[in-house]
């Protein structure tokens, strides 16, 4: 592993043991598990957690994947997966870990990077507060800056009508997401759905909305909550890697369950330190 790749992973872990440290507890009954590699840390630090601070005696810790994959690395740290359908129905998880692929200065997120948009957001979404651990290359004023496109996930055979109305929208160039061996085909979420990777000009925040930017998709320039909207109506997309709106602290004021945005976002950084932005409500 190249010194640059060395740096990238120990960020990842420094603020993975952060995260966990500063937002989880023994106690706590559901927890949910995000994707990718940064998540593979928090798991780490979750069992690290249990073992030096044991549950209440009969108590269950029960860890909610958002994929085939998040369960494996569950299930090979001891640890015990329940599927998300399996959830009594009045349950809440206390928080939720996952990765990112790119966050703004607002704490809106594009994820999906990894073909598991549609169950990370049900898992946010289900959560009281969702915790976003990431490395310093995923810290951005405004989204779509460095992360080039926005996964959108679509049933198959909605993906050409897709395509076209994206194109309306202004992303000229969104593609299917295939397999790197062509002859394999597109690449499947855990739905069976296919992913459309959807490029668009870097997307205006609420504040520059405030200030007067306009984002209505005018010579296709959007700011994040509208265009999410707007590609969430087009017939045959069942989820937008877009996670903003309201985060968890956020909804249940407002009498909700949880919110895709996160509450707090922990940045593994190049000199070993930990950045952590947090939402304002819980400042």
């Amino acid at each position: 592993m190249s010194d640059a790749n060395e740096r990238i992973e120990s960020a990842k872990r420094k603020a993975a043991f952060r995260a966990v440290a500063d937002h989880f507890n023994s106690s706590m009954r559901f927890v949910g598990i995000g994707s990718g590699s940064t998540i593979v840390y928090g798991v780490e630090a979750i069992k690290a957690h249990l073992a030096a601070n044991p549950p209440p005696p009969n108590h269950m810790n029960w860890f909610v994947p958002t994929g085939w994959n998040s369960r494996k690395v569950i299930e090979e740290a001891g640890l015990l997966p329940i599927a998300f359908d399996s959830l009594p129905g009045d349950a809440m998880l206390e928080v939720c870990f996952d990765g990112a692929d790119e966050v703004d200065e607002e704490l809106n997120c594009i994820k999906g990077g990894g073909a598991c948009l549609f169950q990370e957001k049900l898992v946010a979404c289900r959560s009281k507060k969702f915790v976003c651990i990431a490395d310093y290359r995923k810290d951005q004023k405004r989204l779509l800056t460095n992360w080039p496109s926005i996964p959108i996930e679509v049933a198959p055979i909605a993906h050409a009508s897709v395509l076209r109305e994206l194109k309306l929208l202004g992303s000229t160039n969104a593609k299917l997401r295939e397999h790197s061996l062509a002859k394999t085909g597109p690449i499947q979420t855990d739905q069976s759905f296919y992913i459309i990777d959807a490029p668009f000009k870097t997307l205006l925040s609420a504040l520059d909305v405030k200030n007067g930017h306009d984002g209505s998709g005018k010579d296709g320039v959007w700011d994040v909550d509208t265009l999410a909207a707007r590609i969430k109506q087009i017939n045959g997309v069942l989820e937008v890697g877009i996670f903003a709106g309201m985060n968890g602290v956020q909804a249940q004021r407002a009498g909700l369950q949880g919110g895709a945005r996160p509450v707090a976002v922990y940045f593994g950084l190049e000199d070993g330190e930990v950045m952590v932005k947090k939402a304002a409500e819980i400042e």
